[in-house]
């Protein structure tokens, strides 16, 4: 999993635990999915500037997950 704070909160990034718990290497989802490597990538190490909904849609569909389950948004407490 992987943590990237911003301004009133973070993203957690959890793609790869996913995949790792459901024993699937990256170059498998990638061909499987239709999804660029360095999409996936991105999406894992949580260096994203934008999102492709088509792209989340794809995973969900394939690992037969939320989209909380790939990334999830926590706000500060304040």
């Amino acid at each position: 999993m992987v943590k990237v704070n911003v301004e009133n909160g973070c993203y957690l990034f959890k793609l790869d635990d996913l995949l790792n718990s459901s024993n699937l290497s990256k170059n498998k989802v990638m061909r499987d999915t239709n999804t660029d490597f360095k999409v996936l990538q991105r999406i894992i190490n949580g260096d994203l500037t934008k999102i492709d909904v088509m792209v989340f849609a794809r995973l969900c569909d394939y690992l037969d997950c939320n989209l909380t389950d790939i990334v999830e948004y926590i706000p500060n407490n304040n």
